[in-house]
């Protein structure tokens, strides 16, 4: 762990410089050289050394997952990044990997075909919708709600993922639906 300068700082107790030292909060004993360390500070000294020296960087655990069967974002991103047990897929929207075109114009056909595209994606990263733990589900009309939760309902069964819903101005090649979801791997 790397302690910044001021998690330092606020470890480090206050004095004020005109105080005396017998009201000092952390005024030495007579005994002790003022220019020696106490044994608690030296000891607090080698806490914070040891916390704060650099380790060597292990190889990272991320990795990017692509499913063969999907069209090519429309950005530069990934559709998924697994990271150790985490799969993280990236937004997906409603177009169809055999036709190249937007699945239909409804948002239960749109919201089918997300889902459809981000189980591709959770395949290949070896896992599926019910280890899904988080949804972000964005709506272009929030009218279109109820059509939505319905195919999402019957996608999930009795999985019930963490989601939050929110309406967005405008979505990538005029789609009404995208789904982003985070999965833990079986």
């Amino acid at each position: 762990m790397k302690l910044g300068t001021r998690s330092l700082a606020m470890m480090t107790p206050l004095v004020r410089p005109n105080a005396d030292a017998a009201t000092s909060a952390i005024a030495k004993p007579k005994a002790m050289a003022a220019d020696s360390p106490s044994p608690a500070s030296t000891a607090i000294r080698v806490a914070l050394a040891e916390m704060t020296e650099e380790r060597p960087m292990t190889q990272p655990t991320h990795r990017p997952v692509h499913a063969a069967n999907l069209p090519k974002p429309v950005g530069p991103y990934s559709p998924g990044m697994g990271f150790e047990r985490l799969v993280f897929v990236s937004g997906q929207g409603a177009t169809d990997p055999a036709t190249g075109e937007l699945a239909g114009h409804s948002a239960a056909l749109q919201t089918e075909q997300c889902l459809r595209n981000v189980q591709a994606i959770l395949d290949a990263a070896g896992t599926d919708l019910q280890h899904v733990l988080r949804c972000g589900v964005f709506l272009v009309d929030m009218d279109d709600f109820q059509d939505m939760n319905a195919v999402y309902q019957r996608m999930f069964g009795d999985h019930r993922p963490a989601r939050t819903t929110i309406q967005a101005a405008r979505l990538p090649l005029d789609i009404k639906v995208e789904i982003e979801v985070i999965a833990e791997q079986r």
